[in-house]
């Protein structure tokens, strides 16, 4: 063999062995060498070494402990009004949604199928996973300590700006990976509260009570499900569940807190979390400027979490100065990456190009019915996470090259079908990495 065989085949073998992680630490000079990162029209000419120190977009009250949340995407402000909730284009009436129609609701009303029905009702959603039952009862055992009666006399408010950024700096103590505050969106309050649940079981709704609250603000906290953990999991084993009740036994705790604190300055306040809404989440996170409406229906993707988060919500009428919504390019993402409808285990999420009309709205839809039922059936673990695995925006380390593919990512179709790609190469949503698996499984729960 010749030498120059020799030494083109220990280059190809070299190549080979370059696992993605051992990429991140090669630096940028080699990277671009190796024709992984062909983005010169894509990047900025120091691309590698200034997206990761972006100062990011300032949104409304610029917090004291946390300056910056957007990472290196390129975010735009745009509006809520009456033809827009963000970058989603509203084309008619919304109406009010009643919370007896959401997805774990229609299971209890047989409107899924029979064995959505038994298994829900038996081994309800996480408590299939020992871990996942006791962040579970934790969090529904906050379900009565969301309203009270605020303090009598009103604490003088004269600069909305200054208590916007201490409400901020508050929840951020508290422990929250973001906050973001919003207008309140009217329909994004339900127009009834389910019944107890002996009457959903007989899809009985008489007994619904209406929600009247008319709060002008909006409060939003995101707590993140762990990216370490999700990481080493499928996106549908026994830790799925438990990985959303740690972002609702979190987010709960601090939307009660806050909730509390601004009722002691004198001004009304509910908390709203996961066993005890009034209102639809995603509207109000997309109004705090925490995101945007993605193809997996109601999931909100974050610029630097993108919808590993779950949220709560604090309603105000505490004078405060509202943020706006973003724009960073999830639409264009998501039109043209698909990774979630393709690796769906229940086929629930839409592989269509456009949005369709729905209450309103242009949005992809998923199919709930579908998503609960495997769900709450899932015979290889609790619940599923299945689309939060594999989404781009999801599962990354904090590195240059991923500050590098955030920025990439929004910039529109082209871009993101570059970063689709590089996604893919090095197999994101697809690997388990087993260092950071700490639980244990419990199969036979299953």
């Amino acid at each position: 063999m010749s030498i120059e065989k020799q030494e083109g085949k220990q280059k190809q073998e070299q190549h080979q062995k370059i696992n993605r992680r051992n990429f991140l630490k090669a630096g940028a000079a080699s990277a671009i060498s190796m024709g992984i990162l062909g983005m010169a029209n894509a990047l900025p000419v120091q691309a590698a070494e200034t997206v990761s120190n972006s100062v990011g977009s300032v949104n409304g009250a610029r917090s004291k402990l946390r300056p910056t949340s957007y990472g290196s995407a390129s975010v735009k402000m745009v509006d809520f009004n009456d033809q827009w909730l963000g970058t989603t284009k509203i084309v008619g009436p919304i109406k009010k949604f009643h919370e007896a129609d959401q997805a774990f609701s229609l299971v209890f009303r047989h409107k899924v199928s029979e064995a959505a029905f038994k298994a829900n009702y038996y081994y309800h959603a996480s408590s299939k996973y020992p871990l996942g039952d006791a962040l579970g009862k934790f969090t529904l055992s906050l379900a009565p300590m969301v309203s009270g009666k605020p303090a009598p006399e009103k604490l003088a408010i004269p600069d909305p700006e200054q208590m916007s950024q201490h409400i901020k700096d508050c929840a951020y103590f508290l422990r929250a990976d973001e906050v973001g505050i919003g207008k309140m969106p009217p329909f994004a309050y339900y127009e009834f509260k389910s019944p107890p649940i002996a009457d959903l079981m007989k899809d009985d709704l008489s007994k619904s009570e209406p929600v009247t609250e008319s709060l002008p603000y909006v409060i939003v906290i995101m707590v993140d499900q762990n990216l370490k953990t999700l990481m080493a999991s499928t996106g549908y084993d026994g830790i799925s569940g438990s990985q959303s009740f740690l972002g609702y036994h979190g987010s709960a705790v601090i939307s009660v807190i806050l909730a509390n604190y601004i009722r002691n300055l004198g001004y009304n306040a509910r908390a709203h979390h996961f066993s005890n809404y009034a209102l639809i989440l995603a509207p109000c996170m997309v109004s705090a400027g925490l995101g945007e409406m993605t193809r997996t229906g109601d999931c909100i993707a974050h610029p630097t979490i993108g919808f590993r988060n779950k949220a709560a919500a604090v309603t105000t009428d505490l004078p405060l100065l509202p943020d706006r919504p973003i724009d960073f390019g999830a639409q264009d993402f998501c039109r043209v990456c698909k990774k979630c409808a393709d690796n769906c285990p229940s086929g629930a999420i839409t592989q269509d190009e456009d949005y369709i009309e729905k209450n309103g709205i242009l949005r992809w839809q998923s199919d709930i019915k579908k998503c609960v039922e495997f769900r709450v059936t899932n015979k290889e673990g609790s619940m599923c996470g299945r689309c939060m695995k594999v989404c781009p925006w999801n599962s990354k380390e904090d590195s240059w090259f991923h500050q590098a593919g955030t920025f990439i990512g929004s910039h529109g179709e082209t871009a993101s079908s570059l970063l689709k790609q590089i996604d893919d190469i090095f197999g994101y949503g697809t690997e388990q990495i087993e260092k950071y698996k700490w639980w244990l499984e419990w199969p036979e729960r299953y």
